[in-house]
This record gives structure tokens, sequence and C-alpha cells, in this order.
């Protein structure tokens, strides 16, 4: 067995223990004088070890080993993190590509930014190509999503919200046609398929997004933001005097409390998975080429400068699996026969080269990681200043027969965010109408963000397997408790991890955001847009 001591910032180690599986031995045997002994030049060095990992435990606070943590190895990137082995792909680099494609536009990134512009792209091109008179065809799209079961996709292990209320005003526009999209995805993704239609139910609830403020200034702002919001459309969004929070969310301590800003219709949450499988559906169904499991490796661009090269992506290679191999991996898995081993994975691998018109950099958290790749980890012009984050989320249930008969347990709790620490809690499930008699189900949803000192870039995927149980422990059931009474008397039954982007450093940045309205390419890659651009001098996550 091998005990690995992984520390984080908190001085807190996490023990793993592995077994030993298997051995793989080189073939070249190491060279040795005329003079060496029989048994010393017969063996063979260890090319590779395979570990099982059996174990793990938290302990609290870390044992002193001052010599494992100083020579500990760095962490590898995160797009290219410790899951896929960076080795595999090394050499399929070294010879020509096995196919090429030539398209319009390549999508990185298959999650809903990804595939709404691939569905949007779409269906602006089919509309455009039936009142061409010249019958072309619609230009190709092609998606690329490293993990087809979004294990560790940021929309899937988020809590699936969507709001208006913003401080930028693209940020409540582009918010305002999410909230209709949703609202009519039913029609808008639906699939024919023979004699009936695919629906996909994205369950949205519009059951709002409540944020309180207990200070002058916060006050301030959020009756600034509400006139911006109201001016933009935004007409079911209302601010509430303590008072009238009080006799809305009676479960609700508003003693600190200085004004609330409560979005009634049009915010809430909704099924990411749902709206995931849907898009995917409809892009198929679009002519959109999804490639799961890729990856891109390395990009060729023109920077030529004495032809006027200005470091344009002209063809980009993606690792992914051979086409035949397709087709074994869905006749295995119909057979429940044994999955394949890793190595042979590797060997079933193939690089593809993709001409490109146009690259749409989709992959959320790992963007400047992917960045990265295609331009060599040449510094790029606009580099962009954003780096994964880990965001832990909880699942709890309230008592709903609290011993206290003054402690009300809320029945349908919007996404509420609580002032100074930012936790935010809300209903989880499918919840009805406080009208209809029915108890409430006493699930809900909360999480909260590390502090400054605590918050760093995560490094390797696997630190998502791992919850920062003493957020909830120090941070948010004080913070919960003190908001709703209530949640005195609660129980934690699950908690996960995820990514979310933030601005590099924890830094303002200053940088120039071009929202893209509408997006229509042509076949020959002309860019008709309607752009809007402005200068943030504020931190990214308040708009991004």
């Amino acid at each position: 067995q091998i005990i690995f001591y992984h520390y984080n910032n908190k001085h807190e180690s996490t023990i793993y223990t592995y077994s030993l599986t298997s051995i793989e031995l080189s073939t070249n045997q190491r060279s040795s004088s005329s003079s060496s002994s029989s048994s010393s030049s017969a063996m063979k060095p260890i090319s590779s070890l395979r570990l099982l990992r059996t174990s793990c435990s938290l302990s609290r606070p870390a044992p002193s080993f001052s010599s494992l943590t100083s020579s500990r190895p760095p962490s590898s990137c995160s797009y290219r993190s410790s899951r896929s082995s960076s080795s595999s792909t090394s050499n399929l680099l070294h010879g020509p590509p096995a196919a090429t494609k030539s398209i319009d536009t390549l999508i990185i990134g298959g999650g809903p930014v990804g595939l709404s512009t691939a569905y949007h792209l779409a269906v602006q091109r089919r509309s455009r190509s039936r009142h061409e008179s010249d019958g072309s065809h619609s230009p190709s799209i092609a998606v690329v999503e490293r993990d087809p079961t979004y294990a560790h996709s940021s929309a899937t292990l988020s809590a699936g919200g969507v709001r208006q209320q913003f401080s930028a005003g693209e940020n409540i526009q582009m918010s305002l046609y999410g909230r209709d999209f949703l609202r009519d995805a039913a029609r808008l993704l639906s699939v024919h398929r023979g004699d009936h239609d695919d629906v996909v139910d994205v369950q949205f609830q519009e059951h709002g997004y409540l944020f309180l403020s207990s200070s002058l200034e916060g006050k301030r702002q959020m009756e600034r933001n509400h006139r911006l919001q109201k001016s933009l459309g935004c007409h079911d969004h209302v601010l509430l005097t303590p008072l009238q929070l009080k006799e809305r969310f009676p479960w609700l301590n508003v003693e600190d409390i200085l004004l609330g800003s409560f979005g009634a219709k049009g915010e809430g949450w909704f099924d990411p998975w749902a709206l995931i499988r849907g898009l995917r559906a409809k892009c198929l169904d679009l002519g959109v080429e999804i490639v799961d499991g890729g990856f891109p490796v390395s990009a060729v661009r023109n920077c030529d400068v004495g032809s006027g090269g200005n470091g344009r992506i002209l063809s980009v290679d993606v690792v992914q699996q051979q086409q035949q191999q397709k087709k074994k991996k869905r006749q295995l898995q119909q057979t429940q026969q044994p999955k394949q081993t890793e190595q042979t994975q590797q060997q079933n691998q193939e690089i593809v080269r993709y001409n490109v018109q146009n690259v749409v950099n989709a992959a959320g958290a790992h963007c400047q990681h992917l960045l990265n790749t295609l331009t060599d980890n040449d510094t790029a012009i606009h580099p962009i200043p954003v780096e994964p984050r880990k965001r832990c989320v909880f699942f709890f249930h309230c008592a709903t027969h609290q011993q206290d008969p003054s402690a009300i347990v809320p029945h349908v709790a919007p996404l509420t965010v609580c002032p100074v620490s930012n936790a935010y809690f809300r209903s989880e499930g499918i919840v009805t109408d406080p009208s209809s008699g029915q108890l409430p189900t006493g699930n809900f949803l909360c999480g909260v963000s590390p502090s400054r000192e605590n918050d760093g870039a995560v490094d390797d995927l696997d630190e998502l397997d791992f919850v920062d149980h003493h957020l909830w422990e120090d941070v948010l059931w004080p913070a919960l408790y003190h908001r709703v009474p209530a949640f005195g008397e609660v129980k934690v039954k699950s908690s996960w991890a995820g990514l979310y982007e933030c601005e590099s450093n924890h830094t303002e940045v200053s940088m120039s955001v071009y929202i893209l309205c509408i997006m229509i390419l042509s076949n020959n890659s002309d860019l008709i847009q309607l752009e809007t651009q402005k200068t943030y001098t504020q931190p990214i996550r308040s708009f991004f």
C-alpha cells in the first residue's frame, strides 16, 4: 500500500490509501557494462505503476510532515486534469492527423453555453438557407465536449438559478431573453420523431430571487439597480421594506434588514441537466455534429506577418475516439461486458484536424487554459482573466414540525441571498403553492463562497471529490439560523462541489466586453453582428 497526504490551505490533510494492482516493465533494459552480473543486466526498469484508491480520510489539523509538503509535486492544469493522461496524446501529436474535416464553426465546450451557441447559429442558418435561391447548404457546426457524462460540468453541479437582478444592463437584457427561452423551451427544443414529438421539460420554477441589504450603502445600490432593471423591462421586481418583507415571508428574520429586492416572476431555478439534454437533442436534429469525449490539443494559426497574418486560427487538432471504436463501445454497453482499460482507450484515440473559419471558446471555467492550448501558451493579446474556483452546494432537510411554535418553516423559499455573508438558500424539489394546503417539503439547497484567502484556483479536478464541510459548520448554518429561526433544526442530507468562473487573483479588471446580440455567419465567413461594447472597472463576477 502507498499513502499520500494532500494538504489544503486550512492546514488539513486528506489521507489517500492506494493498493498496487499492476506494474508495467520497460522492454529496454538499462545499459550495463560487460562486467555486470547476469542478474543485474536482466533487470528491467519500471515504466509505470497502476494504483487503486482503497480509502481516504480527512485529518484536521494536518500532521507535521514538512518533508512531504516540501517535496509535493505541483498539480496539473485543470483543463488537462489528472483524470486524463497527457502522455497518451503526446504520441499522437507526432504523426499526421487521421482525418481532416472542413467546417465553418468549431465550438469547444458542450455545456449550456456551447450548446446554446450551436443551437442559435443552426436556427439562424436554417432560416437563411430556406430563403436562398441557390440551394446552398447551411455551414457546418461542430461541438466538442470532453466529458459526455457531464460529471464535472459547472452547470449540472450548480443550483440552476436564473435572475435579472444585476447591475449591468447587458446582463439584465440577456437574462430577460434567457427567461423567455426557458418559458418556451418545450416548444423551441421539441424534436419530431416519427408520429410523436420529444418534448423536454426544464422544470422552470419561477419562485424568485430575494436580495437583502443591511447597510445604507447596500440599500442605495439596491435602489439604483432596481431603477435600471425597471427601465429595461423587469416589471415584476419590487422593493420591500422590513415590514413588507415580514408580511410576505413570515419565516424571515428582518431585524437587521433595511431593504429587500424581490423578483416575483421571471426568476427562480430550473433543471440544468434537462436543459443540456434538450439542447443536445435539438442540435443533433438541426445537423450539428457533437464530438463526445474529444478535446483540442493544438491549433494552426496565421502568424505570417509578411502575408498579413493576424493570429487567426486556421485549424484545430482534436483528440477523439476512432469511429469503429465508438460502435464497439456501444455494443459493449448493450451486452454489459467489462469496460475497456485506460490503456486500450488511449490506443483507440486519433487526431482529427478541423479546418475552421470560426472558433468559439465555450470552455467555461477552463476558458483561459483552452486559450493557452490554442495559442501554444503564447501570450494572448486579450487574455481571459478567469480561473476555476471550487464551490460547494449543500442539500439539507428542515424539520417541518418545529419544537418552537413560533419558528415557521418556509413553504416556498425564493433563492434568498443573505447580507454580509452572501450565503444563499432556496427550496428544492417541485414545490407547490402554499394555498394548496400541503405541508412544506422541508428540503433546501444552500451554499456560500469561501473567504478570499481560502479561495484559490482549482488545479486538479480530484479536488471536487471532497466537499468543504467546514463551510457548513462555520459559515452557512450560523447565517441560515440567524436569517430563518426554523433552520435551527436541520440535517445535511448530501453535498457536492463544482467549478465556478472567477476573475484571477481577486482583482478588479478593466476590460472590454463584447455582447453578441445577433450573430450570423455566412458561407464565406462574413460576420454580421449587433455589438455592444462597454468598458468595466468592476469585479468580473458582477457581470459574467
